[in-house]
């Protein structure tokens, strides 16, 4: 009846590892024997596909032949138990890790007959042991690291934290953390809080002054990692660690120097707030003083193309007084030839009056002869002569009337030849007044314009100022808020 028990219960622990376990059959020589369908799911074979191959069909090619491999299977033959973690290749050549029991089987005579290999499927537990391995070589790579038991006694340390500190692996290995700290702080109760936190679980990070070797001061952003159990229980405390202590001190010298270049640049602010405040009354000033000059260009635009009309009508009123003065200078010219000519006919009148006067003295001789019969051709002698010493007077007075004429009309030809030269040359001022006055208008025009344009001008100029003076003053609490942006950042 036990018997019956035993053989119930071993059947019934043999189904239960079937049920959660991959379970695989070999003889001594190492062939498959039989397998369970969970470990075929993990190599990703079928059964068919593995009955009569070598165990060796799940082994790296590059092990089948090795030696190790050889003596493995000899411990088997010999009955020997293997267990442990193996890298072995599924289907595909795809990697895989088992924990594995490697069980000879024993017959009646106590002698291996099979092989029965009981495997579980850890390749996703030692790819996530495998990742966290590779970060914390790359962490110890980079970083100081320390690990202390829950009293603070070093345990451990990397050769970067030990090239941080100064010390060697020897002195340091089982003295107490408070080896790098200030003897002051030592005997301090925030130093004691700060073990009793990490012994309750807390983690602990910040930076940190501590004491190198021979004193020497040492600043580093660390962090206290309290390592729990598999109870969830602190065991040990690990510290990672950089130096910061070139850091720390340039941001010591930071903070002077921003204290320094802030100061200045607030007195530049300042000053460009006060040069802006400047400038912007002297655009308003400005402002109003160039439409004042625009308004003035603008009347004298207008003065001018009055003037320039002016000048047009002056210019004609010029040139019908040239023409005007032209005629009479050739009238009076004529009338002076007039004069020439009647000075001729008056010299033939006194040749004639001379011819009568010969006339009149020749017939009184013969009156005189005549005698009585002569009395009275004497008589008309006697009138003619008066009559000729008449004409000869009157042509002496008309020659002098025609003497003064021709005289007058010599001096009216001078005049008017001086009058024409001073009318001729005020034309031409006049024609290069009014050039000069229509380019003067063409300019004034333009200034006036222009004046107009630099007023818009001077208006915008006013207001970007404004907005300077504006922008001056968010510099300014910009500055502020940098400042004490950099501060923060110094600390």
């Amino acid at each position: 009846m036990f018997s019956t028990l035993n053989a119930r219960e071993a059947h019934a622990k043999l189904a239960a590892l079937d049920r959660v376990q991959g379970v695989i059959e070999f003889d001594l020589a190492g062939r498959i024997l039989s397998a369970n369908r969970n470990f075929l799911d993990v190599v990703g074979y079928t059964l068919p596909e593995i009955v009569g191959q070598h165990h060796s069909l799940f082994m790296d090619p590059a092990q089948r032949d090795a030696p190790e491999y050889k003596a493995f299977w000899e411990r088997l033959r010999s009955g020997a138990f293997e267990s442990g973690q193996f890298q072995r290749v599924g289907r595909g050549g795809r990697p895989i890790w088992i924990q594995a029991s490697y069980n000879p089987m024993l017959d009646v005579r106590g002698r291996p007959y099979k092989v029965v290999k009981f495997a579980t499927d850890i390749t996703q537990q030692r790819t996530e042991e495998a990742d966290r391995a590779g970060q914390i070589a790359a962490i110890d790579k980079v970083q100081a690291v320390i690990a202390f038991d829950l009293d603070g006694t070093v345990i451990s340390v990397n050769d970067n934290f030990l090239g941080v500190m100064g010390y060697t692996r020897a002195e340091v290995i089982g003295q107490h953390h408070s080896l790098f700290v200030e003897p002051a702080y030592r005997e301090s109760e925030a130093y004691r809080a700060f073990w009793a936190a990490l012994r309750n679980g807390t983690f602990q990070a910040a930076q940190f002054r501590r004491i190198g070797k021979d004193g020497r001061e040492v600043w580093i952003q660390a962090s206290y990692n309290p390592i729990l159990d598999a109870a969830g229980r602190p065991y040990k405390v690990v510290k990672f660690a950089t130096d910061i202590s070139d850091q720390v001190r340039l941001f010591a010298n930071l903070r002077t120097l921003i204290d320094q270049n802030f100061g200045e640049i607030e007195q530049a602010v300042t000053h460009s707030t006060k040069a802006a405040a400047l400038a912007s009354s002297a655009a308003d000033s400005t402002s109003g003083n160039v439409q004042t000059v625009a308004a003035a260009a603008e009347e004298l635009a207008a003065s001018v193309a009055e003037m320039s009309q002016s000048i047009v009508r002056s210019q004609s009123a010029t040139d019908t007084a040239y023409a005007c003065v032209q005629d009479a200078d050739g009238h009076t010219k004529r009338l002076a030839e007039t004069a020439t000519a009647m000075t001729g006919i008056v010299g033939l009148i006194q040749d004639i009056a001379g011819q009568i006067n010969l006339l009149a003295l020749n017939a009184t001789i013969e009156a005189a002869r005549a005698g009585a019969a002569g009395r009275g051709f004497a008589v008309v002698a006697s009138e003619v002569k008066a009559l000729a010493d008449q004409a000869a007077r009157a042509t002496g007075q008309i020659n002098g009337e025609i003497a003064s004429v021709q005289r007058v009309s010599q001096e009216v030809v001078q005049a008017l030849s001086s009058i024409g030269s001073s009318v001729s040359v005020m034309r031409e001022t006049v024609v290069a007044t009014a050039a000069a006055i229509e380019e003067q208008s063409a300019v004034t025009r333009d200034l006036a314009e222009n004046m107009q344009s630099a007023a818009g001008a001077v208006t915008a100029i006013t207001g970007n100022i404004g907005a300077i003076v504006q922008s001056v003053a968010n510099v300014s609490q910009a500055v502020d808020t940098t400042r004490d942006a950099a501060k923060v950042l110094a600390r």
